[in-house]
């Protein structure tokens, strides 16, 4: 790993690490109801092959997975995985949960079959390079299923976002992203794109080309 991607790596880990303790009630437990319908009709597609779940994080998601799943979980922060426990051994099902940065998943080439993350692409330092590092260890016809928040095309939310995200990347995520983007320019085929709430809430579907 470059001395670049190792400060980088450091950078993140620590600002997770000190948010960890915190995090649940800077999600919000409202914001996770909400959102909990959608999440729940995204993570419905999980099939039984082998599944990638991205930036864990404290396990918020994890009572949205269906039963009997065999996922391998990564997050960049012990302290987040840590907080997950708890949730992982209530899971009916197996997740392996490690930490990993994405940039530099410990994969081979083609090992998933399903990939899902969920508002984690906000975070991500360099994430073109995150999605292509994703995109590497799915096979070849594999599937990446996102819940994300992302920039807005529309005034006044763009500006919003765009005065918002030097205050809000201090302590986490960068809230003017064009992950939609993001998602096509790393050689993903996007298959499906549907809004959540405005233009500032999606899921994606997208799709590793068979060739």
């Amino acid at each position: 790993m470059a001395e670049n991607s190792i400060s980088r790596a450091l950078i993140t880990r620590n600002k997770w690490d000190r948010a960890a303790a915190t995090f649940d009630l800077m999600a919000g437990e409202g914001a996770e109801k909400r959102w909990q319908p959608a999440k729940q009709k995204l993570f419905s597609r999980m099939g039984e092959g082998n599944i990638l779940f991205m930036a864990l994080g404290t396990g918020l998601d994890i009572p949205c997975f269906p039963p009997q799943r065999n996922i391998t979980a990564i997050d960049i922060s012990p302290e987040m995985l840590k907080f997950s426990e708890p949730r992982i051994a209530a899971y009916n099902g197996t997740i392996n949960a490690t930490v990993m940065d994405v940039h530099e998943l410990d994969f081979d080439d083609g090992t998933f079959d399903q990939i899902f993350t969920s508002c984690s692409f906000c975070s991500v330092p360099d994430p073109i390079e995150g999605l292509k590092s994703l995109l590497r260890v799915l096979k070849p016809g594999g599937e990446i299923l996102m819940f994300e928040h992302t920039g807005s095309r529309f005034f006044p939310f763009n500006l919003m976002l765009n005065i918002m995200t030097p205050l809000t990347n201090k302590f986490g995520p960068e809230m003017n992203r064009p992950t939609v983007d993001n998602v096509n320019k790393a050689g993903f085929e996007i298959t499906e794109v549907n809004n959540i709430y405005l233009d500032v809430v999606k899921t994606i579907r997208a799709q590793k080309p068979l060739d």
